[in-house]
């Protein structure tokens, strides 16, 4: 609808009544839907009363009409004026006509003003406003609706994550979101609960980060109903697990751990009439790290597979996933090996996915199987599947059955590597054992088909098991077999939801009383054991009731009356039916409240669980809880010509493995004898040789059955594809395997085909593995994630109030956030508190709870947000955040005024020293001085006799200038001449200016003349004019001008003086005799080494040198302060560019010395002359193109190398990069190391990287002439690592030493691996070489048989055959030079 008008034209077109779906939310239980047919211009008002009398409502309460779009997340209340039917027509067009709810578009009428009302409060546009809340506890009013309006506000916002505390909620939105990316993980990196928004992955940071600070065991407990996202959560703690302890790097571990779940997903998950990929199985996944962080490996448990989904399904449900990705996604070859058929054919299946098979056999490499075990695992179950195509006929004499059809047995017999009539025979016989004889009877139509099943089902089973225990041998880290590191771990919890289906049967019974369990677990750790322990400690707390389960557990497992107990006693008696099961059932427990009684027809008993009533169908309890193979069919298996097939049915795997070695030494014998009486001459091998050769090679036949090894230790570096890997199973390892998960050896047990006593039952062994289970986790700190299903549909971010608030309400919510709300999540003992908050507290304080109470009373925390109880104390999480913060802040304070003191100290240090210094210049100065007294009075009077001489020259100037004396100017020099007529002019021009002549001082006291500089310079001219005779007339001009640059010179100085200010008295230095000096302060590098590391340290010292020794030198010369930070100093891209992509000054030391210095001894561990290397330093500052490096010794330029290296503000390997470097060398493996180093290396800027690059191309040349220069690949490791790997400023330099080893193995590694690299080229460039030299001989030799024969039959007329042969040489000469070049290009 584009317009009003529009709108109109539609309404008029309209019929008279139109249909309004209304979804009720009200506290109280109403129809879900309400059908209203009203008119088109009905309004809200008028729609609520009808709607109201439909429902029977109390319509004196005031009721509101929401109208919703998920779309666009948002609920819109309607005005009492506004015409629903109006909005209708803005909706899309599939959800005008009834608007169904999962459309996304309907109405909903809710009291007005309620807890739960969306539209309570409205702004002026009628759009709701409710705050949204991170968290459940912030909720000013607890209420169900008010709950329920929380999480679905935030649903519709796609925020599905919200915390109660410490316990995460997730609501499954049956949609991918992207909030999975790696930068989630870094955003929520080592951050506090509760700081960002909630979000699975900041449970699993914090439970990383508080197993490393606490050092102790941490799980994550998942729980939930089928269909709510617990498996997709699993997957993403293991992804954010591996991410945060790999701290970035690749690691096979993590390649591992995360291929495991697609493949156990394939065969232990499958489709339901609740969930796409529900868990028919359930798992442990406890993932262990070092004490750093590092993870050191994972084992996986599981739990209770389902295994009669092989043989029956209900409606709508599907078998496990790998059958349908074998069939649809198996190659025509693989159909061919396997002998597949259409999914169709196959009775186990009847009911889509070759991507889905792609990516199972993705993850089986990840996990490590090989491509043999692959083939094997598809080739078993396919002869599984074809276990369900066989049939049973009556035979003609009625006594008998006869198992078909044919091609289906001899396939089977194929697939299973048996004889096809030991195969019908214990499909259609058992053997039967009496007292005096052994029986074969035949088996009834229905024993037949249980066998076959029982087959089927214990085949899979198997299977299933083999699969789990390789992927636990796949994650294994060896080192935990030979060293006794003690590690820390993760546990993850991913088990089978509750269900309720139309039919439920014994395998939902048996998971609804592990979800029993695990709801009686969460009630012990929030509920009970916290309200246990406020009691116990006397605090004033108000008791929070909750639903315990206790009785329904003790219903089901409690001794001797429990209803698994029931079923063992009915299961061991012969003539006992599920009749009589039922029977026993309801006499047993009539009275109990949990056990909800049925009419006697129905052969059905309700329990009361946690969750709800659920009904479960007697049908095949005792059968399956006996659900084992028989050991005809055991014998059978177990006679197969295929090695895997034995491993599967064998009862214990160390045991099947040994006699697998020993029948592999049998055969090789016999090969051996059968060969050698052929050979016999030629053979000559002692008996120990011989036993030695035959054992080693029946292990490597052995394991290569075994067809698994550890993906995650194969070195990238190796070109040529093994044929056998490494590190492959071996009986230690196998056995300490089998040791880690001893909870499931009891399943093991009941293939074994001579068994002495009874083997426990199924549910005997479910309650034993839960038990196991429960009692780790409980060994653990847990964290809790409820999942919850959004809808029964599976459609797309749609929420169903009804659905979810039963999930709510069964599980606790309510309960949990009050208790969560009221409760005290952080406690402390006394003595924990004083520890931990001890800078707080005053000097004197004890652990007396008086003392605690005044820290908080005085920090104003109020008496409701923390209590002190009789051994503790108890804070809510916000004040325990606050105490922490005060805490911080406070050590902060403290830290500073460690660092004023110490730098007080360090001041006073300096000071004292320096004035110990000026007290000894002082000393000196006054010796010095008291001696040149002396000298002084000698000064004096030798100034006072020239002064007086002075005057009597000039008195006797005057003299002759009155007396009018002459000049002899040609007698005179020319320089006298100059000077005299200068001295003459200037003393005759002060008469012109009719001044008197008087003494000099008195001259320069008065005042300057005014005359203007032309007046001046005309009146010498003239003077000096009327003074010289004609033969000077010359020279006139020569006068005038000197005395005009005199007098320029005069008045630019004093310009200058003006402008500078008043001119400083500078004291002339004269040295009398050689002993006097006149020093001066200047700087020195003294090179020293390092006591821990062996690393040279250039300290900065004050020195004097006698300022009159120094030759005249440029003052830059000898000052080694401050560099130009030209060259030196500076930031490596500073000094980059396209021109150089490597430093200009660095390129030229490093070409110097390999063309001059690799063979000399020592190169970079003795250092040259200091005074050479400032002078060359300072070259290099400011020209180094003029600089010549072959002046100077080799260890003087080595040791501006480093001086480089050392003086750059940011190292080669940058500070962000240095902790990631330490993190890279502290992995296990060599080859793990290598590369988490060299993926390190590309977050190097492109500048440093190429100088880098340079930098260790050099050193391997340096250490490929490690026999001249006495410099491995270690020694330079040591000197340069300081240079190109240290750590920031701000680091503590006792902790910085620590990784002195660390540094220099990084380094060492770059070097080593670039060695390895420079000799493969080198080989290949020598073999390249000698296939270009061969060419180029054949190409010459070919060349010099074509000259010789032109030669020889030049005066024979040429035929065709000539012609062919030449132009045949020619092609082949092209080739030959195709082939040269092809050879320079490689090289």
């Amino acid at each position: 609808i584009e317009s009003h008008s529009k709108g109109s034209e539609y309404l008029c077109k309209q019929p008279q009544a139109v249909f309004l779906q209304i979804y009720p939310r009200l506290s109280q239980d109403k129809a879900a839907c309400c059908t209203l047919q009203v008119s088109p211009g009905a309004t809200a008002a008028m729609v609520i009363q009808k709607a109201g009398a439909t429902l029977g409502l109390d319509m004196t309460s005031p009721y509101a009409l929401l109208e919703v779009r998920q779309a666009e997340g948002e609920e819109r209340r309607l005005g009492d004026t506004e015409m629903p039917v109006e909005r209708v027509l803005l909706w899309p067009p599939g959800a005008r006509k009834r608007h169904p709810q999962e459309k996304g578009y309907y109405f909903i009428l809710q009291a007005q003003g309620g807890e739960g009302a969306l539209g309570s409060e409205m702004d002026g546009g009628g759009v709701p406003s409710l705050e949204e809340y991170d968290d459940l506890c912030s909720l000013s009013t607890l209420t169900e609706d008010t709950i329920l309006a929380a999480l679905r506000l935030r649903f519709y916002k796609h925020n599905i994550y919200t915390y109660a505390r410490g316990i995460l909620v997730a609501i499954n939105p049956f949609k991918f979101l992207p909030i999975y990316n790696p930068k989630y993980v870094m955003m929520y990196n080592n951050q506090p609960l509760g700081k960002l928004s909630p979000h699975i992955f900041a449970v699993a940071d914090v439970a990383y980060h508080t197993m490393l600070k606490q050092q102790e065991n941490q799980c994550v407990v998942i729980s939930g109903e089928s269909g709510s996202g617990k498996t997709q959560s699993t997957n993403f703690l293991i992804h954010c697990l591996t991410a945060l302890s790999q701290k970035g790097y690749s690691s096979g571990v993590k390649r591992t751990i995360l291929g495991a779940g697609p493949v156990l997903e394939a065969f232990g998950n499958a489709k339901t009439a609740q969930n796409n990929n529900s868990s028919r199985f359930g798992k442990f996944i406890r993932v262990n790290y070092l004490k750093s962080g590092v993870v050191r490996g994972a084992v996986v448990e599981k739990y209770l597979l389902e295994k009669c989904r092989l043989v029956f399904r209900a409606k709508n449900e599907r078998n496990y996933h790998v059958f349908y990705y074998l069939l649809v996604g198996a190659s025509k070859e693989e159909q061919r090996e396997f002998s597949l058929l259409q999914p169709e054919d196959y009775t186990y299946l009847q009911q889509d996915l070759r991507h889905e098979f792609e990516r199972l056999h993705q993850a089986m490499e990840m996990v490590g199987f090989l491509p043999s075990t692959k083939k094997q695992i598809f080739s078993m179950l396919s002869a599984i599947l074809y276990l369900g195509n066989v049939t049973y006929t009556q035979s003609e004499d009625g006594q008998a059955l006869e198992a078909g059809p044919a091609d289906v047995l001899s396939t089977l017999s194929d697939l299973l590597k048996v004889k096809q009539e030991l195969l019908v025979e214990a499909l259609t016989k058992r053997k039967q054992t009496t007292a005096n004889d052994k029986l074969v009877l035949h088996y009834t139509l229905k024993e037949a088909v249980t066998a076959r099943d029982s087959m089927a089902k214990s085949l899979y089973s198997s299977l299933f098991d083999w699969i789990v225990l390789h992927i636990n041998h796949a994650l294994l880290n060896r080192r935990d077999m030979e060293e006794a590191v003690s590690c820390l771990s993760i546990g993850i919890l991913d088990i089978f939801g509750f269900e309720d289906f139309q039919t439920n049967s014994f395998e939902q019974f048996c998971i609804n009383y592990a979800n029993e369990k695990l709801q009686y677990y969460f009630n012990q750790h929030i509920f009970k054991l916290e309200q246990k322990e406020y009691q116990a400690e006397g605090i004033s707390w108000s008791t929070i009731d909750y639903t315990d389960n206790l009785g329904c557990i003790h219903l089901i497992s409690q001794k001797p009356t429990g209803l698994f107990h029931l079923l063992d006693e009915e299961s061991n008696l012969p003539q006992a039916t599920d009749d009589t099961l039922l029977n026993k059932f309801k006499q047993q427990h009539q009275d109990n409240p949990y056990f909800v009684p049925t009419t006697v027809m129905l052969p059905a008993f309700v329990i009361q669980h946690f969750a709800g009533k659920v009904k479960y169908q007697i049908k095949d309890f005792r059968k399956k809880n006996t659900d084992h193979m028989r050991p005809d069919i055991v014998a059978l298996l177990r006679s197969s010509e295929r090695a895997f097939m034995r491993q599967l049915i064998g009862s214990d795997p160390v045991a099947v493995f040994r006699w697998g070695i020993l029948r592999a030494t049998i055969r090789i014998i016999a090969a051996f004898n059968e060969a050698g009486s052929r050979r016999a001459p030629t053979l000559s091998l002692s008996s120990h040789e011989y036993i030695i050769i035959v054992i080693h090679l029946a292990c490597k036949i052995q394991v290569t059955t075994i067809s698994v090894f550890s993906p995650h230790r194969k070195s990238k570096a190796s070109k040529h594809k093994q044929l056998i890997p490494t590190n492959l199973m071996n009986s230690r390892s196998l056995k300490h395997i089998v040791g880690l998960t001893l909870h499931d050896r009891a399943s093991r047990s009941l293939l074994h085909p001579h068994q002495r006593k009874k083997p426990p039952s199924i549910s005997a062994q479910f309650q034993a593995s839960l038990n196991k289970l429960l009692e780790t986790v409980g060994k653990a700190e847990p964290f809790f994630i409820r999942c919850i299903r959004s809808n029964a549909e599976k459609k797309e971010m749609l929420f169903d109030n009804a659905l979810v608030q039963q999930q709510l309400r069964y599980t606790g919510m309510l309960e949990t956030v009050r208790i969560q709300k009221s409760g005290y999540n952080a406690k402390f003992t006394f003595t924990e508190f004083l520890e931990q908050f001890k800078v707080l507290l005053p000097k004197e304080a004890t652990t007396a709870p008086e003392d605690i109470a005044n820290l908080l009373q005085k920090m104003g925390l109020g008496q409701s947000t923390y209590q002190i109880g009789k051994t503790k104390v108890f804070l809510k999480e916000r004040e325990k955040q606050h105490l922490q913060d005060t805490l911080n802040k406070e050590v902060m304070r403290h830290i500073v005024i460690l660092q004023r003191w110490f730098r007080a100290c360090l001041s006073r240090s300096h000071f004292l020293y320096k004035k110990d210094a000026a007290i000894r210049i002082q000393r000196c100065w006054r010796a010095f001085r008291a001696d040149t007294r002396c000298r002084a009075a000698t000064v004096i009077q030798a100034a006072w006799r020239g002064s007086q001489k002075r005057k009597d020259y000039l008195r006797k100037r005057n003299r002759c200038l009155e007396t009018g004396f002459k000049i002899d100017w040609c007698s005179l020099p020319e320089t006298d001449v100059k000077i005299w007529v200068v001295l003459y002019c200037t003393s005759n021009h002060r008469h012109t200016l009719h001044e008197p002549c008087p003494p000099l001082p008195y001259v320069l006291s008065k005042q300057k003349p005014h005359i203007s500089y032309k007046g001046l310079m005309k009146g010498y001219q003239n003077r000096v004019s009327s003074l010289a005779e004609a033969k000077q007339q010359t020279e006139v001009q020569s006068v005038v001008n000197l005395f005009q640059s005199v007098l320029d010179g005069f008045i630019r100085g004093e310009i200058k003086r003006a402008e500078a200010g008043p001119v400083k008295v500078v004291l002339n230095r004269v040295r009398q005799t050689p002993l006097d000096h006149m020093f001066s302060t200047y700087q020195v590098n003294i090179m020293q080494s390092c006591d821990l590391c062996g690393s040279f340290i250039w300290g900065m010292e004050k020195a004097y040198m006698c300022s009159g020794d120094l030759l005249f030198t440029p003052i830059s010369y000898w000052d080694d302060g401050v560099p130009g930070h030209l060259h030196f100093g500076v930031q490596v891209c500073v000094l980059t560019s396209k021109t150089y992509p490597i430093p200009m000054v660095v390129q030229m030391m490093l070409e110097h010395v390999e063309m001059n210095g690799l063979y000399t001894e020592g190169i970079y561990r003795k250092s040259g002359s200091a005074c050479h290397a400032r002078e060359l330093h300072q070259l290099l500052e400011t020209n180094p193109e003029r600089a010549t490096l072959e002046k100077y010794s080799i260890h003087t330029v080595t040791g501006l190398v480093k001086r480089w290296l050392r003086e750059l503000p940011e190292p080669l390997l940058t500070f962000s990069l240095y902790n990631d470097f330490l993190h890279a060398v502290e992995l296990p493996e060599q080859s793990e190391q290598l590369r988490a180093v060299y993926q390190k290396l590309d977050d190097l800027p492109p500048s440093n990287f190429n100088t880098l690059e340079r930098l260790v191309f050099h050193l391997v040349r340096v250490a490929k002439e490690e026999e001249h220069n006495r410099m491995s690949a270690n020694s330079l490791a040591i000197v340069f690592a300081p240079c190109i790997l240290r750590s920031p400023d701000t680091t503590d330099p006792f902790l910085s030493m620590k990784d002195i080893s660390k540094t220099t193995t990084c380094v060492e590694i770059l070097i080593l691996e670039q060695f390895r690299r420079y000799n493969e080229k080198m080989q290949e460039i020598t073999e390249l070489e000698f296939a270009e030299a061969l060419a180029v001989n054949k190409l010459m030799l070919k060349r010099q048989n074509t000259i010789l024969e032109k030669s020889s039959s030049e005066l024979d007329v040429p035929q065709m055959d000539d012609l062919n042969r030449s132009d045949i040489d020619m092609e082949s000469e092209r080739t030959l030079i195709e082939r040269i070049k092809s050879i320079k290009e490689e090289k």
